[in-house]
């Protein structure tokens, strides 16, 4: 039985949502055992036979659009993208279009709007965060005032260590993310939660859920690429039901 974790947030009855875990698939180790990822070298036919799994439990209305994620920006209409289309973001504007990317520590970000006709989903590592894939997807599903965003796994504020570039790089942009960086040694641990609720802050989403979570350190229960290198990869979906 697949394990899902389904957002606490107060959107519409006509929105489904949901974030993976690596429990209930078929795959081997070290990508057991529901991996959904089919450039990590996992079994083409595990990896098919996961993604059939997920449908099934959610009931999807449609396979999901599954993005080549490269930390960028580009964000794409998911009812008229072809699979494996180059972007680290998708949007829907109609019933039964399933929005998803994949993620192993880098931050998954699902949106929709109060009334439930506009869904998104945005894979925001540290990359894609500070050049600006939250507010490419905000402005894509056209402006933040009636969004509601929640904040799927990712790595936590005690395990994401980063080097000092990286957070000269989101000062530069944000002397108020300061907060979100604590000193460790020579290097600094980030908060990519914090700095995420900044982002979308920002760009006017003031209804912002989620997080709290670490993929690095829950280890049984969460895919990690900073903790294991060779894993799986789990998805976060939204869509509009039919």
């Amino acid at each position: 039985m697949l394990d899902l974790l389904l957002p606490n947030w107060p959107a519409p009855d006509r929105i489904g949502a949901a974030s993976t875990t690596r429990q209930g698939g078929v795959s081997r180790a070290p990508y057991d055992s529901l991996n959904l990822g089919d450039h990590v070298g996992d079994d083409p036919a595990a990896v098919a036979a996961n993604r059939a799994l997920l449908v099934d439990a959610l009931s999807l209305p449609a396979d999901p659009l599954w993005l080549t994620q490269v930390h960028g920006t580009t964000v794409v209409d998911a009812a008229r993208g072809t699979a494996g289309v180059r972007a680290d973001a998708s949007v829907a504007f109609e019933p039964g279009v399933v929005c998803a990317v994949m993620t192993a520590d880098c931050l998954p970000v699902l949106f929709c709007d109060a009334a439930g006709t506009k869904v998104g989903a945005a894979h925001a590592g540290w990359r894609g965060l500070h050049a600006g894939v939250l507010e490419a997807t905000v402005q894509a599903l056209g402006g933040g005032g009636d969004l509601i965003a929640w904040l799927g796994p990712a790595i936590g504020p005690d395990a994401f260590q980063v080097g000092a570039e990286v957070r000269a790089a989101f000062l530069d942009a944000d002397p108020g993310a300061a907060g979100a960086f604590r000193p460790d040694g020579e290097r600094w641990l980030a908060d990519i939660y914090t700095l995420a609720r900044r982002r979308l802050a920002a760009c006017g989403v003031r209804s912002v859920h989620g997080g709290g979570l670490c993929t690095c350190t829950e280890r049984e229960r969460f895919f990690s690429y900073r903790r294991d290198a060779t894993t799986g990869r789990m998805a976060s979906l939204i869509w509009i039901r039919p």
